[in-house]
């Protein structure tokens, strides 16, 4: 199932209080970078994030999801209604990220 753009549009203002949010569209779902680096996606319209020690440490009973057969599980982040409480994740987030390789 593809995610809507319905999804990804209400995840983007919900972190519209950051800078340099950018996403791309992938096989019907989306990857999001902050500052050019992959923090999470959009999945089935489920938000969810890279398992960083920061995230671990802010959603420590959060549930692991798969984004897509045979992926790494990422963190499902069930916060979304909070736009302080994704802002701080995602900047907490930031300097645990690898930096992405440009092709």
């Amino acid at each position: 199932m593809a995610s809507s753009k319905d999804y990804l549009e209400f995840i983007l203002e919900q972190l519209s209080g950051l800078d340099d949010i950018t996403h791309r569209s992938m096989m019907g779902e989306y990857i999001l970078y902050y500052r050019g680096k992959v923090f999470g996606g959009i999945y089935d319209d489920r938000f969810l994030v890279k398992p960083t020690k920061s995230a671990k440490a802010m959603m420590p009973d959060a549930d692991m999801e798969l984004p897509y057969e045979g992926a790494k599980e990422m963190i499902l982040v069930d916060g979304v209604d909070n736009r302080e409480f994704m802002r701080e994740l995602v900047e907490a987030m930031y300097e645990d990220l690898p930096t992405t390789k440009k092709k």
